[in-house]
């Protein structure tokens, strides 16, 4: 079929379609044991970095539960190595040895050619691409400016962030530049995913739900919409783009922010009604959301009841794109993820074939 058709596209676009298109974010993971057979046999680092791997595991969920769309596997911090930075992955996550914490250190991160300092991650794009054979379509992804600054200045993950905040406080010069600069980075890492094939972009600003609605406008968004502003003036776009979803985890005190990014579609999180979220922000926005992942423990009736909640508190409008509010935890059963794509199937479909959940 033309790209154009795809389930999830017109949905980004908010055209009636069918039924509700489903996907999760972070598809690929632990919770799998196809995935965990893979990453038995290599480190981390190499599966991200071997585009046959990185195919393979891609594809797993598509062809176990029928995903309306397939995300790259990669990881968000692979820009920053590219950067210039130190990254190691241990049992605690990722770390980067040397983190930012004067400007100095950021004067000397580079902006790279992303095909040159990351060829694995577009011919990753080429080969999904060609392996799909046009099933679904691929969303390629990047880290956002915020988050990415977070793991750069902490060093790694954190609880209360108290470096970048201290960044942010004492040298706001210092702190801007660094967002310039990893906005600039994650714009072309998307072109650039963009040019070998990806057919929908999304930014995670997983850690942007740490700021005040201040600091959130000048720390998050602010760099968020550079992103999308030098996406929208490349020459990818000469044909009309591909949607570009932002998902900001933590979401709710920003919404009316949230609007502005000048994303196609945003993310929201379990934290907050979807109904409450669309009459908020109106009928021009695609929403993608918002099952809280620990429903997924549930038992099956139950879960089926969490999933029609779902769609019953969006309503009947188009422009709804079913996912969990976050990604999938390690230690889910993939029969649950099984249910919970059936059920949205099930109930946003009437047996004649028009929609009952738009």
């Amino acid at each position: 079929m033309p790209d154009s058709d795809h389930l999830f596209l017109r949905a980004c676009r908010r055209e009636p379609v069918p039924r509700i298109p489903v996907w999760m974010m972070r598809q690929a993971g632990r919770y799998l044991p196809q995935y965990r057979a893979v990453r038995e046999k290599v480190s981390f680092i190499e599966l991200c970095k071997t585009p046959e791997l990185a195919c393979e595991v891609t594809l797993q969920p598509i062809d176990e539960f029928g995903f309306d769309a397939a995300i790259l596997f990669c990881d968000i911090l692979i820009p920053l190595e590219a950067m210039g930075m130190g990254l190691v992955f241990d049992d605690g996550g990722p770390k980067l040895p040397e983190p930012l914490r004067d400007r100095a250190a950021i004067d000397r991160l580079s902006v790279p050619d992303p095909e040159a300092e990351m060829p694995f991650v577009f011919d990753a794009v080429r080969l999904i691409r060609k392996s799909l054979a046009g099933r679904v379509p691929l969303i390629g992804f990047a880290g956002a400016p915020f988050t990415l600054a977070t793991y750069a200045v902490e060093g790694g993950g954190s609880k209360s962030y108290p470096h970048t905040k201290q960044l942010m406080f004492q040298d706001p010069g210092a702190a801007h530049a660094l967002l310039d600069k990893l906005a600039a980075n994650c714009a072309s890492y998307l072109e650039a995913q963009i040019a070998a094939g990806a057919q929908a972009v999304q930014l995670f600003d997983s850690w942007a739900g740490i700021l005040s609605p201040r600091d959130f406008r000048e720390f998050a968004l602010r760099p968020a919409r550079l992103v999308f502003e030098r996406l929208r003036s490349s020459p990818t776009w000469a044909d009309g783009g591909v949607p570009i979803i932002y998902f900001v985890n933590g979401c709710a005190p920003y919404l009316d922010d949230y609007l502005q990014s000048g994303a196609d579609v945003l993310g929201v999180d379990w934290r907050i009604d979807l109904g409450d979220v669309r009459r908020r922000l109106g009928p021009d926005v695609a929403l993608q959301g918002n099952l809280d992942p620990t429903c997924l423990f549930l038992p099956s009736e139950a879960l089926r009841e969490r999933v029609a909640e779902v769609l019953t508190s969006h309503g009947s409008g188009p422009g709804h794109i079913f996912n969990l509010g976050h990604g999938v935890l390690p230690m889910t059963d993939p029969e649950h993820v099984r249910v919970m794509v059936e059920a949205v199937r099930q109930l946003s479909t009437r047996e004649d074939g028009s929609v009952r959940a738009q």
